[in-house]
């Protein structure tokens, strides 16, 4: 019995065509739309400031801070609860992900081709931005690096955090992150409070002119609310991420890289697509033997059971297509030559290539940034990255002659659209007086 029970639990295995695309990355399970619930939060936080977000506090979680901004001397006392060596590796991936981002930065140009006109695009940084860094079911400092470095790099002038603070402390690693990082200020609230804070302001919270960052289905809930009134990178989904594998590839590897993502969430869909039936049902024993050893095995259970999948295909040529349909947040390439099939892959957030290459590399060390487009958003949208902290403007000069030559053609342009006003803006500056 207690064997039939365990194999009733194992992960489902589809065959070729018995699953469409539309149904790999489905999740088997109840979701409740939060939208009246965070409407409720952010006008109680956009009325009450500061008293709502120690309500929430006190409500959420476990207590009220004495004060909602973090002080210097509280970081500082981080540094000495935080392990020396994970303050080094924090420091070793704060190097990493500060080098490849660097690559990303953008300057303007001008454009001065044609006598009498200089045409041009700035890239200024924007001002104020807001990192929401989860601190719920679990603590990420890596996400402080991931969301701050960037937009430190880009030049924004102020680069706020908040954070859950349990019974009124923050996580110590979070703090540390959030120094080596070059964050400004810290502040000791979470869920949808924190996004309509960072939105508004309160007495303590300053408005901000973006909010970044992860979070729970409030958070992202409330990101889109406020969108309009701040910018937002993304509304991020649960995690996901799909492993294309040979039948060389080890299942235990597999299985851990599956279960990377599966610790995440219950909503967090990990799938295996592979030509080889003898590794789909090994991968599968693997994942039996690896849950009941996770300390988050509960959550990656209920991920394996309701949102994950194995498909077994004729061939690895035709799983690009359907990757690339799925768009999936983490992609796994574990084949022999990955770079083979690297040109051929069009839609996903980050692409790890090859036997060695798991996607916690990408969480934390190796550079790239691990805020991505979730969902099948990865068709139209990019990982975080310096552009999200920057805004362009494009410049126009003319000089009078030089407007005097195109003047007739705006004329023309204009009052084919029924815009005279938009026309005579133009033409005004030749006639009579004005044209001399």
């Amino acid at each position: 019995m207690a064997e039939e029970a365990r194999r009733k639990k194992m992960i489902k295995i589809y065959k070729d065509a018995s699953i469409s695309t539309e149904e790999i990355m489905s999740r088997d399970v109840e979701t409740f739309d939060a939208s009246a619930i965070v409407r409720e939060i952010i006008e109680n936080v956009r009325k009450n400031g500061d008293k709502a977000l120690l309500e929430y506090c006190e409500k959420f979680d476990g207590g009220a801070p004495e004060s909602l901004l973090v002080s210097a001397e509280e970081i500082d006392e981080a540094f000495a609860k935080v392990p020396a060596e994970l303050i080094e590796a924090m420091t070793q991936a704060r190097d990493n992900i500060r080098a490849f981002h660097e690559k990303q930065v953008r300057n303007g140009f001008i454009i001065n081709e044609k006598e009498g006109v200089i045409l041009g695009q700035k890239v200024t940084p924007i001002e104020k931005v807001g990192l929401y860094v989860p601190g719920g079911t679990a603590s990420y400092p890596s996400t402080v690096l991931m969301d701050a470095i960037p937009a430190k790099i880009a030049g924004c002038s102020e680069i706020v955090i908040t954070t859950p603070a349990k019974n009124g402390v923050v996580s110590p690693a979070i703090l540390v992150a959030a120094r080596l990082a070059g964050v400004d200020k810290i502040y000791k609230t979470g869920g949808a409070g924190a996004v309509a804070a960072l939105a508004y302001g309160t007495e303590t919270v300053g408005k901000v002119d973006k909010i970044v960052g992860p979070g729970n289905v409030f958070v992202a809930e409330a990101k889109r609310q406020v969108f309009g009134t701040v910018g937002i990178d993304m509304v991020a989904g649960p995690s996901e991420i799909l492993i294309i594998a040979d039948g060389k590839a080890n299942p235990r590897f597999v299985a851990a890289d599956m279960l990377s993502q599966a610790e995440h969430d219950k909503l967090a869909c990990a799938v295996l697509v592979t030509d080889s039936e003898e590794l789909a049902q090994e991968v599968s024993a693997e994942l039996e033997s690896q849950i009941p050893l996770l300390p988050r095995a509960e959550i990656a259970r209920a991920s394996i059971d309701n949102a994950s999948k194995i498909i077994v295909r004729g061939d690895l040529a035709s799983v690009i297509d359907t990757a690339n349909e799925i768009a999936p947040e983490h992609l796994e390439v574990c084949v022999d030559s990955p770079f083979d099939l690297l040109p051929k892959i069009k839609n996903a957030g980050s692409i790890f290539l090859g036997r060695n290459c798991p996607e916690a590399l990408g969480d934390y060390f190796a550079g790239p940034n691990h805020t991505l487009p979730t969902s099948g958003t990865a068709r139209f949208s990019s990982p975080l990255s310096v552009d999200d902290f920057v805004k362009k403007s494009s410049f126009i000069y003319y000089t009078k002659e030089a407007l005097s030559e195109v003047a007739g053609k705006i004329d023309c342009f204009a009052k084919h659209e029924g815009l005279h006003a938009h026309a005579k803006s133009a033409t005004i500056r030749f006639e009579g007086e004005n044209a001399e």
